[in-house]
């Protein structure tokens, strides 16, 4: 999954950047208090996306087949 979809979804379930790191953003949604540090690699393999947004507490990515 491209990082761009990842981070528009991120975005359109109401999460936002908290601040920028070396080598990973870290993310957070204000509704569960929940912070996950996101890859910024232009590739993110399908399982951590969905890893990602689990840990979150929002709703996972919908993978093209």
């Amino acid at each position: 999954m491209k990082l761009g979809a990842l981070l528009r979804h991120l975005r359109r379930h109401g999460c936002f950047l908290k601040r920028e790191g070396a080598a990973h953003s870290l993310w957070c949604n204000p509704q569960t208090g929940a912070i996950e540090a996101i890859p910024r690699h232009t590739e993110t393999p399908n399982r951590l996306a969905d890893r990602i947004c689990d840990g979150l507490g929002g709703p996972r990515v919908e993978q093209k087949p």
